[in-house]
């Protein structure tokens, strides 16, 4: 699909002034040369892909959408990706109609922190970078991105990571399942059981079946699994979510006894969405980078592991699934890390809390206006070994539910008033309950709030009538 004219001639201005700046930039930066070991060195064949990075971070796109290095070309330029609800060809036309999506997980909340640290976290990678399978012929794993990963958590005062082992995953996705693998007895007539406490994440459900495996199968509620008496030779499996996803409650196991294991989902366990009362001390902990810094579609997770054999079943079976996890992926992570961990290493955990905790506060406060009809989680104030004093609560999502004895399907009363969340039956309980996502643009919360102002006002009105 091509533009009109007048339009293509606008990109065609906008995008070489860009490039004509840039270039400027880098011609200067050309003559002054870079740091190499000590020594100033001039650039040279990294000239032309610095221009064209600069050039398509230039591109105006309103300040509601992106222009991207891989994103679509219109007349030979790049065009903008506009944010949820916006379009036009600078994504300055906002659709007054468009719902507030606050399904998904994307922590795009963070974009601004890594715009404020554009040069830090770029990278140029050369057209030969790591093309073998291996780091020196020998692993799979990048041993400087794991020094950086058990600095950050040392940081971050979240987990203990002396003695353990470290896997990489894609995304903590690839790692849930490697984990139930690894746990589960292998020749066994009977399936290992897998349970998660309700409300749990999707997710562990979906993959679970989705493998069909003779060795695991998903069981439910761990809840109603509590006090039964099992045969010593069954084994089970508990995800222990902490804090939870949908509604940031910092679990703890339910299940106990020699026949259980289980699996520690510690994505949310950073300064950012919760108060960290100690370091997580837990046999098999899993991690992720999309909610420390936000980067969800590089897909890199992290698991913790204290048993060597546990260890070596989870590496086989990313090994065989993938050959670990990409060399480039590996990269990128390490240079985020590298901008965590350099000068203030306070900054995004500080730059994340007020974020997270402003649009909290927000939100309950808009709700609040609606009378009872909705309630959301309570979350107390708590002592965080990190700021080193008592916080108030930051969490990622809303665990929001309809008070109305009327009001059955949730979901259905927020999608009338033109919100999209995520209904409670994807969490294993009734559709009272829906999950609203904190996590989005600053665009998306904006129209949350709008929404449901605009409830408030309606109410209101049918009151005074």
């Amino acid at each position: 699909m091509k533009m009109g004219k007048v339009q293509s001639s606008m990109y065609g201005l906008c995008l070489v002034s860009s490039i004509a700046l840039n270039l400027l930039f880098l011609r200067n930066l050309y003559y002054e040369g870079v740091g190499v070991g000590g020594k100033w060195k001039k650039l040279s064949w990294s000239q032309r892909a610095a221009a064209e990075a600069e050039a398509v971070a230039a591109v105006s796109c309103s300040g509601h959408g992106r222009a991207y290095l891989d994103g679509l070309l219109v007349d030979g330029y790049p065009v903008c990706e506009c944010h949820n609800c916006f379009g036009g060809p600078d994504c300055s036309v906002l659709s007054p109609d468009c719902p507030a999506d606050a399904d998904g997980g994307d922590p795009l909340f963070l974009e601004p922190f890594w715009i404020q640290h554009a040069a830090s976290s770029a990278i140029l990678v050369a057209g030969w970078h790591r093309m073998s399978y291996t780091f020196d012929g020998k692993t799979t794993i990048s041993k400087e991105l794991e020094k950086s990963i058990r600095r950050v958590h040392s940081v971050a005062k979240n987990a203990i990571t002396d003695g353990r082992y470290i896997v990489f995953g894609v995304g903590s996705t690839q790692l849930l399942n490697a984990a139930v693998y690894a746990l589960s007895p292998e020749n066994s007539s009977s399936p290992a059981k897998v349970v998660a406490a309700t409300p749990y994440f999707p997710v562990y459900e979906i993959q679970t079946e989705y493998f069909r495996s003779v060795d695991f199968k998903f069981q439910g509620d761990a809840n109603l699994w509590k006090n039964r008496s099992m045969d010593a030779n069954v084994s089970m499996i508990e995800f222990v979510t902490s804090p939870n996803n949908p509604d940031c409650q910092l679990n703890k196991a339910v299940l106990e006894g020699p026949s259980v294991k289980t699996i520690h989902d510690r994505a949310y366990y950073w300064p950012h969405f919760t108060a960290i009362p100690a370091p997580a001390d837990d046999d098999l902990m899993i991690f992720t980078i999309s909610k420390l810094t936000g980067h969800a579609g590089s897909r890199f997770g992290w698991a913790l592991v204290k048993d060597e054999t546990v260890y070596q079943r989870m590496l086989q079976y990313i090994q065989t699934s993938e050959l670990g996890v990409s060399r480039d992926t590996q990269l990128r992570a390490a240079k985020l890390l590298k901008v965590v961990l350099d000068g203030d290493e306070r900054e995004i955990f500080e730059f994340s809390y007020k974020a997270m905790s402003e649009r909290w506060e927000k939100l309950r406060t808009t709700l609040s206006m609606l009378r009872g009809r909705f309630s959301i989680q309570e979350i107390p104030p708590q002592f965080c070994t990190f700021f080193q004093q008592v916080r108030g609560p930051s969490p990622a999502y809303a665990w929001l539910k309809c008070e109305r004895e009327e009001d059955e399907d949730c979901y259905a009363v927020l999608r009338a008033a033109n919100i999209i969340g995520r209904k409670g039956t994807r969490f294993g309980v009734n559709n009272r309950h829906v999950r609203l996502s904190l996590l989005r643009s600053q665009n998306d919360f904006e129209l949350l709030l709008n929404r449901l102002r605009k409830l408030v006002s309606e109410e209101d009105g049918a009151k005074i009538m």
